[in-house]
């Protein structure tokens, strides 16, 4: 089972605003005498990104038809 262009999509979109919130996030400054970043933003800007190139890719392949 494959999913569909709608389905990819909307995978597409909500990983694109994760990606922007994270690379908002990650572009901050630290504070200097507060507590250290618990969460990796940069990281998860990367992942999500990876995520939406993904499914571009599989938005392409199943409108040109080739998914197997």
């Amino acid at each position: 089972m494959t999913l569909g262009v709608p389905v990819s999509g909307v995978i597409a979109a909500a990983f694109l605003i994760f990606s922007v919130f994270c690379g908002w996030r990650g572009g901050r400054p630290s504070p200097l005498l507060g507590a250290p970043r618990m969460v990796p933003w940069r990281f998860l800007m990367l992942a999500s990104a990876v995520v939406v190139l993904v499914s571009l890719v599989h938005i392409v392949a199943v409108i040109r038809g080739e998914t197997t």
